[in-house]
């Protein structure tokens, strides 16, 4: 796999947890629990594209 390859599939797995946490916010059957999880797994992709982004720069 590409690094540019790898980079949109990690931009679309964060789109996808985004819709993910938008949901999750507004159901009230969610704990607070899941929610942060959602937004660790965002902040951890996040990061990665990051990364990904400075060392094709």
């Amino acid at each position: 796999m590409t690094v540019q390859a790898h980079l949109e599939s990690l931009q679309k797995k964060h789109i996808a947890l985004e819709e993910k946490l938008h949901f999750a916010m507004a159901s009230p059957s969610i704990d607070d629990r899941e929610i942060a999880d959602i937004k660790r797994m965002k902040l951890r992709i996040k990061d990665q594209i990051q990364k990904l982004t400075i060392s094709v720069h």
